[in-house]
């Protein structure tokens, strides 16, 4: 098959920087059986096209123009070989999708991977924040024959909205991510908690720092290590709450594969503050290493709580600063939470992920 990918971005020529490494494992699976061609807006500032891990990247660059570029680049890799089926990937990518497929008479299949159900007003989060973004959705799930979620919590807002989403879960690659069973914590040495994500808003780090400090005035003991790029221009880290924590708290920046997987593997706990997230892979990586996870219930930490995740509510510091120091106290369950996690994360790996859409995929080019 010739199967046509639309993604903002995460595919950049290095395979390296500037990409999101689930993507690649699903789509490098899918290139050693299929003609793989990824459709991007802006992973470089110019138009240009490269190979990467066996597929063929058509980067349009976001300057004017684009839709021009984006459409007649699209028709002319069609006419040298009919495509079968469009893979539509976060907002952008489900909407031009829909209209391309709409186009050229193809089957369409809509991966709503990020915000597009949501509207956070008061930090502008959220495709639904705008009328824009409201019909551009309309637009995507329209084209679309299928649309798929990373995670039961994504399907539940669909559903809200009335759109009916298959749950298809974007795993991680165990040859790059290896399993390490999860490890007995000493009780005597500091404990290790770890937060993953960029320093943004929808992330709420706010509510990170602040249940630091009540762990920290409940006499607990432990170490804070914070990975992600700042898109906030060091706001948390001069904030008060963050100042408080002196050495108790290190703010790593972005950190590539090899140190974040060095860091993971030193923690006890994983924590996710987030106010949204799709299906966060960080959680399911984690679970891989060995690391139970203690967050706001959204994505994965929904899906897998009690028995493989402690799910608390948005924004509430006091629950989550409870809720670590809970596991952290009872050791038997902390580890029966990392391992029920780390069987279910082994089991939707990126093999698996290929393998749903390559599936997905057949049955659209059969129907």
């Amino acid at each position: 098959m010739k199967l046509a990918f639309l993604m903002h971005g995460g595919v950049d020529r290095s395979g390296v920087n500037r990409v999101i490494p689930a993507f690649l494992w699903f789509l490098e699976r899918l290139a050693k059986r299929h003609d793989v061609h990824v459709f991007c807006l802006d992973q470089e500032p110019e138009p240009g096209d490269w190979p990467l891990l066996g597929m063929h990247v058509h980067n349009t660059g976001p300057a004017r123009g684009w839709r021009r570029r984006l459409f007649s680049g699209f028709a002319a890799e069609h006419r040298r070989a009919p495509f079968d089926v469009i893979h539509g990937f976060f907002g952008w990518g489900g909407t031009y999708g829909a209209l391309l497929g709409w186009r050229h008479f193809l089957p369409v299949m809509f991966h709503a991977e990020g915000s597009e159900f949501v509207a956070l007003d008061d930090i502008g989060y959220g495709m639904r924040c705008t009328a824009r973004g409201r019909f551009e959705l309309r637009i995507a799930c329209a084209g679309a024959r299928r649309v798929t979620v990373a995670s039961k919590y994504q399907q539940s807002l669909a559903a809200s909205l009335g759109i009916v989403a298959e749950h298809v879960t974007i795993g991680v690659a165990l040859e790059d991510w290896p399993v390490i069973p999860p490890r007995p914590r000493n009780a005597s040495h500091l404990a290790r908690l770890l937060h993953v994500g960029d320093l943004r808003g929808v992330k709420d780090q706010r509510t990170l720092l602040a249940a630091a400090n009540i762990m920290r005035d409940s006499g607990l003991s432990f170490h804070l290590d914070v990975a992600g790029f700042d898109t906030m221009r060091g706001e948390l880290q001069q904030s008060v709450d963050s100042r408080s924590l002196g050495d108790m708290i290190h703010w790593h920046g972005h950190l590539d594969r090899r140190s974040l997987r060095a860091l993971m593997e030193q923690a006890d706990l994983l924590l996710v503050t987030s106010r949204h997230e799709a299906g966060p892979v960080v959680v399911l990586e984690a679970a891989i290493a060995g690391v139970p996870t203690v967050g706001t219930a959204v994505g994965h930490v929904s899906d897998w709580s009690p028995e493989a995740a402690v799910a608390i509510a948005a924004g509430d510091a006091a629950a989550l600063a409870r809720e670590t120091m809970s596991l952290l106290m009872d050791e038997p369950r902390r580890l029966a939470v990392a391992r029920a996690a780390q069987h279910r994360a082994v089991a939707l790996n990126a093999d698996f992920t290929a393998a749903v859409l390559e599936r997905m995929s057949m049955e659209a080019t059969a129907s």
